[in-house]
């Protein structure tokens, strides 16, 4: 193509210069003005909360260096996307936009009008497949239906679609004859007001640097990422959930550099493959059932006896529950806007079985309070737990939050680390402190009530509590 060509290129989360589909094709074409939209208003109610705002201001500076040198620029534009992208085209003279397809349901109807608007202006308007090994849209089952369950969805994906070659990264952006007017990245305001983000900082490296440093860091530990995945206390998992949703590394390029390595035909490089087919399975899942953010796949939860308590909702979410691996998980995602994954699953499985407080309060908490906030997995994580979603698991089945810490976080590191008040006890006790003498804990300086609570449910009350509630709406009977 000749080079009077000049293409805007649409970020949004594909916030990075390897794999990255629209600005290879643009760059190809001729000039490109990759720009960024901060317009938050619509995404609607599915707006970015805290960690995700804190996150993508690192994530926008760390891009900006990167484009620059590549002889690019990042402009960063506030405002409504479509009327933004038209006074850019005026200003640039460009004749296309390229964009990475989102696949959120208000991030679909918006981009199908913004397509129709240019298209209608003369404008080449075109999306690329930038944040999905499978295309939600093209893919179902032998009944020409959208799949519901996951293994036979991962067996199929891989057979019929594979994983493909990840796109070199772009090394050098052709400028256009003048750069457009931006405004700094301080006045998109995504930082908090008051700065409660020194543990997320001292946590994480936002940006596609960052990405490719956990990626080397977990090729050394894949081999055993099967076996150890599920413990807390080591960090045995890839921790690249909040790059890969904010595109700062593609699922396609992560899992080609975890098999690349010595380790990447074992156990454990299969199962991260596996892993991350369930982040594809949940974008799939929204993408076909987009009620399911606020509303269960399963229509029987519909009647389920929730509890209105905000009080024990205060104390899941400040991590203050007296039972210690739940509060350990909570004030790790405080502290750090991330969780365990097991420990997500246990979490999750206190507030809606233990508490019988709804899903969607908890996945209200976890997508202001995670830096990986992601609609998709959030949705297919809460409802999986709750028993309400596609492939779930079975809501009779009541995580017992002292089984868990024993078996996964057996010496109780873990909770040593989050929850330092009980670090003093003897590992036995730090899973139920409520179980060691008064010598014990005097001579751990724990006070139960005091310096750490007292459970705020009995484990085996809340079980019987979560499954009279289930099978009043399984026989559709009284439910109060």
């Amino acid at each position: 193509m000749s080079s009077h060509h000049t293409t805007l290129v649409w970020l949004r989360r594909d916030l990075r210069l390897e794999d990255q589909p629209a600005l290879y094709a643009a760059a190809e074409r001729g000039a490109v003005v990759p720009v960024f939209i901060w317009n938050p208003e619509e995404d609607g109610a599915w707006a970015p909360g805290g960690a995700s705002r804190w996150w993508l201001h690192f994530s926008l500076a760390a891009l900006q260096t990167d484009l620059e040198k590549t002889g690019g620029q990042l402009v960063l534009r506030q405002g409504d996307s479509l009327e933004t992208l038209q006074a850019l085209i005026e200003e640039t003279g460009a004749d296309a936009v390229y964009w990475n397809r989102l696949y959120e349901p208000e991030a679909i109807a918006r981009d199908t009008r913004i397509k129709a608007a240019l298209t209608q202006q003369g404008i080449e308007a075109r999306s690329f497949n930038g944040s999905l090994l499978i295309e939600p849209p093209e893919f179902f089952n032998k009944q020409g239906g959208p799949w519901k369950v996951f293994t036979p969805f991962y067996k199929a994906a891989l057979r019929d679609v594979g994983i493909g070659d990840p796109l070199p990264a772009v090394e050098a952006l052709p400028a256009p004859k003048q750069w457009p007017a931006d405004v700094p990245l301080e006045t998109l305001d995504l930082l908090p007001r008051i700065d409660w983000a020194a543990g997320i900082r001292a946590t994480w490296t936002p940006g596609e640097t960052g990405a490719w440093e956990q990626v080397e860091r977990f090729k050394e530990g894949v081999a055993a990422y099967k076996e150890d995945r599920d413990k807390p206390q080591l960090m045995a998992t890839s921790r690249l959930s909040p790059h890969l949703h904010f595109g700062e590394i593609s699922p396609r390029a992560a899992i080609t550099a975890i098999q690349a390595t010595e380790d990447g035909a074992s156990n454990g490089a299969q199962h991260f493959v596996s892993e991350m087919y369930w982040r594809e399975f949940g974008h799939y899942l929204l993408f076909h059932f987009p009620e399911t953010t606020v509303a269960p796949l399963r229509p029987e939860f519909e009647a389920f006896p929730w509890h209105d308590d905000p009080e024990a909702l205060r104390a899941w979410q400040r991590g203050r529950t007296g039972y210690p691996l739940v509060d350990a998980g909570m004030r790790e995602l405080w502290k750090t806007g991330w969780m365990h994954n097991r420990v997500r699953m246990v979490v999750a499985s206190f507030l809606v079985k233990h508490l019988l407080i709804p899903w969607q309060q908890g996945a209200a908490w976890f997508w202001d309070t995670l830096v990986d906030a992601d609609l998709a997995n959030n949705t297919l994580g809460w409802q999986w737990t709750a028993g309400c979603g596609a492939d779930a698991a079975p809501y009779f089945r009541v995580f017992n939050p002292v089984l868990q810490g024993l078996k996964f976080d057996p010496e109780g590191e873990y909770i040593a680390r989050y929850v330092p008040e009980l670090a003093a006890l003897p590992a036995k006790y730090r899973h139920e402190p409520w179980l060691a003498d008064d010598i014990t804990l005097r001579a751990a300086g724990v006070v139960l009530g005091d310096t750490y609570p007292h459970r705020i449910v009995d484990h085996g009350e809340a079980r019987d509590a979560a499954l009279a509630a289930y099978q009043a709406i399984k026989t559709g009977g009284p439910t109060s």
